[in-house]
């Protein structure tokens, strides 16, 4: 695919939703195996999600955080609005992976450090 890109989806509700959809970019990073603890902070309401939370200011200052499996760093290059959620498509600036590091797995509600089928 030329470019690379990356897609995905953010309910319209999201507390997260008017930065990312005026940002021009952003970081799409996956995390690893021991990492539910940040996985659960970033799913709850109410909290300062990114108190005492490692990361790096990537391509445009999109935060890269500190020992995930990968990460994404992409221009915020389109947004289509599908029932009550936004699809977001992603143009891939910068990407970076770490060879042998287990990833975090979401699947039916669950966390899952191995492939859960």
């Amino acid at each position: 695919l030329t470019p690379p890109l990356v897609l995905w989806s953010l309910a319209r509700s999201a507390g997260s939703m008017p930065d990312l959809s005026a940002g021009s970019h952003y970081a799409v990073n996956i995390l690893a195996a021991s990492q539910k603890a940040l996985a659960e902070r970033f799913a709850a309401r109410g909290v300062d999600r990114w108190e005492g939370v490692d990361w790096a200011p990537g391509v445009a200052g999109a935060p890269v955080l500190e020992g995930c499996v990968a990460s994404f760093e992409c221009f915020n290059r389109s947004r289509y609005e599908e029932g009550d959620h936004v699809i977001f498509v992603g143009e891939v600036e910068r990407c970076a992976h770490r060879a042998g590091v287990a990833p975090l797995l979401f699947h039916g509600g669950r966390f899952y450090t191995e492939h859960p089928l």
